[in-house]
């Protein structure tokens, strides 16, 4: 996950601002228009109000994804306000606004920007579409306008969480929808780049007899889908505990063609009910979101044969606490903060691991867990790091 932020901006003439004052800050100039830069309160008020910039853009993100404007207007071309609303059934007057704010962001471009409002087009230049519109592309990222809205959906009750000291109750997943964050990486990279570098495990996946694969923590299935697609000999068995995922999991394998191959259960990852079965256990970018990590690790030893390995992805930080931080580090532990460390707390007995969880951490919980050595491999990959664990 990364964040992005756009420019700051004004909101209108000095002196005037929306209603309730909210359309920027007073007088409607940024914190360094009003101080010197060598003013260290100006300074962390000009941060905030980018920030702010950022977070807001991220919004009108979720805007454009979910109303399919960014698809609308890469699939049809150039559009005026009027036209893209009647491509995309909604008003004319919000799309406007969308329209001018993503042109002032630099997000669109448009022609004749001093025309009438409603005479200019607007595009979205070529560099943008596979970030914004394509889903089936690595690079994309308008899934993250979702996922920052549906986080700022809980704030309300992680306040009383962090006064309490459990977890805020779950959240449905409407109306937002559910955000693939990795399914482009899984299907594109997963069984062609990263798991084929991990020389011996692409070997036994290639090889006869047929290897069995478990998937814990599968989520939407992307990852199981992807190794059956990328190994055609395998069968892959996916675990996750959310109900409604694992439906769409085996609605997402029936679409691409490998509900031969692959099986979705709704079960813990810690107690899956199987041993001995498996040639590889995979967890990517779960075990840190496990209230019981060590737990799941022994059950996922368990279910390995004799030769069999567990690779694990997760969050790519930095090995030891440092202060101030890379935005990488500052972007996991805002999740952390948010949402990853929240989604444990109502466990009683809970590691409470949080998204930071540093190699020596992850090394502690398998060796609790029995395993004999954890190996770096040596994956690149711009948030991950991948892990082998062998009994």
């Amino acid at each position: 996950m990364e964040t992005s932020s756009g420019p700051a901006g004004q909101s209108g003439p000095a002196g005037q601002s929306g209603p309730a004052g909210r359309s920027g800050p007073a007088g409607g100039s940024g914190p360094a228009e009003r101080h010197g830069p060598a003013d260290p309160p100006a300074a962390l008020a000009e941060r905030l109000f980018r920030d702010a910039a950022g977070a807001l853009e991220l919004y009108t993100v979720y805007l454009g994804e979910r109303l399919g404007l960014y698809r609308a207007l890469n699939e049809g071309g150039p559009a005026t306000s009027s036209e893209l609303a009647d491509r995309t059934g909604t008003a004319e007057r919000y799309i406007r606004e969308w329209l001018e704010h993503h042109a002032a962001s630099g997000l669109l471009e448009v022609d004749a920007p001093a025309s009438d409002p409603l005479a200019r087009r607007y595009r979205l230049p070529s560099a943008h579409a596979a970030v914004l519109a394509d889903p089936d592309d690595v690079r994309y990222e308008a899934y993250k306008g979702v996922d920052i809205v549906r986080a700022g959906r809980l704030l309300p009750e992680l306040v009383e969480a962090f006064r309490r000291g459990d977890a805020p109750p779950p959240l449905p997943w409407a109306p937002e929808g559910r955000a693939d964050d990795n399914r482009a990486v899984f299907l594109n990279l997963l069984g062609r780049r990263w798991l084929p570098a991990v020389l011996d495990v692409d070997r036994r996946l290639r090889a006869e007899p047929p290897a069995r694969v478990a998937d814990l923590a599968c989520g939407a299935g992307w990852s199981s889908i992807a190794m059956a697609r990328a190994y055609s000999l395998v069968t892959v068995d996916g675990f996750d505990l959310d109900p409604d995922v694992i439906a769409a999991a085996h609605h997402n394998a029936a679409q691409a063609g490998v509900a031969n191959r692959v099986t979705f259960t709704v079960a813990d990852a810690a107690s899956p009910g199987v041993s001995g079965r498996y040639e590889l256990v995979t967890i990517f970018e779960g075990l840190h979101d496990m209230s019981r990590p060590v737990d799941a690790l022994r059950a996922a030893r368990r279910m390995l044969r004799d030769s069999g390995s567990v690779v694990i992805a997760d969050e790519l930080v930095e090995d030891e606490f440092k202060a101030p931080a890379s935005d990488l580090e500052r972007y996991h532990y805002g999740w952390s903060v948010v949402w990853c460390l929240p989604g444990v707390m109502g466990d009683p007995l809970t590691a409470a691991t949080g998204a930071v969880m540093r190699p020596a951490k992850l090394r502690s919980y398998a060796e609790e867990a029995g395993f004999r050595t954890t190996e770096v491999l040596p994956i690149e990959t711009a948030s991950w790091r991948f892990y082998r664990l062998t009994p």
